[in-house]
């Protein structure tokens, strides 16, 4: 299935030799007339099938996160996919269930996120593009709403609606700084009403966060209803229900609902479905492809967006407070070469690019330095909500012993039940062996024990409160300043009844603090909140901290300067 002497991903994946999609959905059980064949390789999942599943015995479910990363990423999705294959190698049936690449990255800094090495996920090139389509249609519904508000300002706006206080914007699934804050409506009154607008990118999207959060297609259904537009000029909500969106929303979403089944490198199943970031949104994949997956396979492994402050935490407070399902097991995904970043060896900015002479230089006393306050904390953090944390140390060719062992010790020194060197981008399953079972021995602890779930908090507690805990038990600060516009914001989210959301904190993912330069484990901060978001039909409000942004920008030289494409349509640059 693959040959060794190819590098690159590009090349492994091409070099790789896929199955027939029905016989990968047929290890799960899932037959012929199950599947919607959507081009070569990859499939969705019928809503006849997918519904008759949901209330199937469910299995164990793995949550990969991991420490706050450097710019490259520390491989969590290849840690997810190769922890999957390893799994399967051992003679257990897994699967895993991943979130779709955002072409925003894509084109921006990552240039890919199908995993790498032998541990992909194929078609690795549709899945890095349109894929099926599915963050397409969910911008569609999202902007159809935005047009029918327009719309229906256009035409009498029988609801009253107050064109100054509209809170719902537009999305386009690309970076683009220049379209964070817009004007509509020029050109005079054939164009409609002149009004402020702004455009986040649809990983951001309220769409999105209900799409991944609804149960079925009637809850699907009923939360694009609850999605509270704007004001009327009397100050209460209007919903997009009331403008008559919501059905017509529902439709486009029918088919990308449904989760999409593809292939491991090494022929196992995989899920991909649904991509919300975790640092301006909720950061996990739908409820209803874990679901899937969990009544099909006895492990399931899953990733949270970015590191466990970020998407492990909300899986603990949003997504497992909608499904009903706590992890089983937490997998920390941990790199030397972030903890050199925490440990001072790259300087004091986070989102800086260290050189490779940089990467490549030992220096233990930084590793040491990074893990006793980074990883310390991430471990500890996820340990608060009863669950264990295994320890996966993300293996490259550049780490020495001394680096390692010094990164082991304080792994096992901060409580770590686990900790193995993986090894799985250059063996795939292979390199994932000791990770399987050590994951399998703590699953099978963690059930034994009752599967113990301790979140920072009930669904009842206000949002401060909940904003405040999140702040000081897991970030480390002192506590949290809502800043004047955000404090209004919230006292009209209370006024609707909606003071009671579970809350979704979108910070910088580069740090535990709203400041991407404060490394390590960071104390004596307070958490500026500068805006209180509602996402009424997801079910949580946004509360945005610092200067993190909904629509982000591309870098210098984009990754998207580096991609082509030669004359038979084969992809070129950066994917190989």
């Amino acid at each position: 299935m693959r040959q060794v002497s190819m590098q690159s991903d590009l090349e492994i994946a091409r070099a790789s030799v896929m199955e027939d999609i029905s016989a990968i959905a047929w290890k799960l059980g899932i037959g012929d007339g199950e599947i919607m064949p959507m081009g070569r390789g990859k499939a969705k999942i019928t809503w006849n099938a997918l519904k008759g599943r949901l209330s199937k015995p469910q299995g164990s479910l793995i949550l990969v996160t991991s420490v706050n990363p450097t710019p490259f990423g520390e491989g969590k999705t290849v840690t997810t996919i190769g922890l999957t294959q390893a799994l399967n190698r051992i003679g257990k049936r897994a699967t895993c269930v991943i979130r779709e690449p955002s072409m925003g990255p894509v084109f921006g800094i990552k240039g890919g996120a199908a995993g790498g090495g032998y541990s992909q996920v194929l078609p690795m090139e549709d899945i890095n593009l349109h894929f099926t389509g599915d963050l397409h249609a969910i911008t569609s519904s999202h902007n159809l709403l935005s047009s029918m508000i327009d719309n229906h300002l256009k035409h009498g706006n029988d609801e009253r609606i107050d064109s100054t206080r509209i809170i719902w914007p537009r999305v386009v699934d690309l970076n683009d700084r220049s379209v964070r804050n817009v004007t509509v409506g020029l050109g005079g009154p054939a164009n409609g009403v002149v009004r402020e607008d702004r455009y986040d990118i649809t990983a951001a999207s309220e769409v999105m966060a209900i799409l991944v959060l609804a149960s079925d297609y009637a809850d699907l259904r009923r939360r694009l209803g609850e999605i509270v537009i704007g004001q009327r000029s009397d100050g209460s909500p209007v919903k997009a229900e009331d403008i008559g969106a919501a059905g017509a929303m529902c439709l486009l979403l029918r088919e990308a609902f449904l989760p999409n089944i593809v292939q491991t490198i090494e022929g196992d199943p995989a899920f991909i479905h649904g991509g919300p970031f975790a640092n301006i949104a909720h950061g996990n994949s739908s409820i209803i492809a874990d679901k899937l997956a969990l009544g099909a396979a006895d492990f399931v492994v899953t990733e949270a967006g970015f590191g466990s402050d970020m998407g492990a935490e909300k899986f603990m407070h949003i997504k497992a407070a909608n499904s009903g399902k706590s992890p089983d097991c937490v997998v920390m995904n941990v790199t030397v070469r972030s903890m050199k970043l925490h440990g001072g060896a790259f300087g004091a900015r986070a989102a800086r690019r260290p050189s490779k002479e940089e990467i490549e230089t030992e220096n233990v006393e930084a590793v040491r330095t990074g893990a006793q306050s980074n990883l310390d904390r991430h471990i500890n953090n996820m340990s608060q909500f009863g669950m264990p944390v295994v320890v996966s140390v993300n293996r490259f060719a550049s780490d020495t012993d001394a680096e390692l062992n010094c990164l082991t010790e304080c792994a096992r020194a901060s409580g770590a039940v686990q900790v193995c060197l993986t090894e799985v981008h250059a063996k795939g399953g292979e390199g994932g062996a000791d990770l399987a079972k050590a994951v399998v021995a703590s699953c099978q602890d963690h059930i034994a024990a009752g599967r113990p779930f301790t979140p920072l908090f009930n669904p009842d507690t206000p949002v401060e409160e909940k904003a405040l805990r999140i702040a000081t038990r897991l970030y480390g600060a002192d506590g949290i300043n809502i800043q004047a516009k955000a404090d209004r914001q919230l006292k009209q989210i209370q006024s609707w009844g909606y003071g009671n959301l579970p809350v979704c904190m979108a910070k910088t993912q580069y740090s535990f603090s709203h400041d991407a330069n404060m490394l390590g484990a960071p104390t004596g901060f307070e958490v500026p909140i500068r805006e209180f978001r509602l996402n009424s039909g997801a079910g949580f409000i946004v509360a945005v901290l610092g200067e993190i942004m909904t629509m982000p920008g591309l870098p210098k030289r984009p990754a998207a300067a580096d991609m082509d494409m030669d004359e038979d349509g084969n992809l070129l640059g950066v994917f190989g």
